[in-house]
Order: structure tokens, then C-alpha cells, then sequence
């Protein structure tokens, strides 16, 4: 019995999707607890895609 149960246990065949799927939930997790901090981070007035626009269009009305 106990050669079968350190068998079991050693069996890692199953376990790569199922460690996928917990991973991607925690990752969801992350994205819907912090996602108002990642959304002002990201699009808000100083967010990061702003600040690449607005530098990307600078440097086109420097080039014209």
C-alpha cells in the first residue's frame, strides 16, 4: 500500500494543465483586484499609452 501511495505521488503526468489553469487564475486574480490601479496606470491622464502618443505626436510635428 504504501509503494502505491509514493507511486501516486511521484506521477506527475496530470499535473502540467492543471498547474496552467491555476496559474492563469491567479493571473486573472491579479487583473481584477488591482485593475483600477492598472487601468489609471495605463490609459489615466499620466498613464503610459498617453504619454507614448502624446510623445509620438510631438515628434511628427517636429518631422512636418
Amino acid at each position: 500500500m504504501k509503494s502505491k501511495i509514493t507511486a501516486f505521488l511521484q506521477d506527475e503526468s496530470g499535473q502540467t494543465s492543471t498547474e496552467y489553469i491555476l496559474l492563469v487564475a491567479v493571473v486573472a486574480f491579479v487583473i481584477f483586484k488591482f485593475k483600477d490601479v492598472i487601468n489609471s496606470r495605463l490609459v489615466g491622464e499620466d498613464g503610459m499609452v498617453n504619454k507614448v502618443f502624446n510623445k509620438a505626436d510631438t515628434i511628427l510635428e517636429n518631422i512636418e
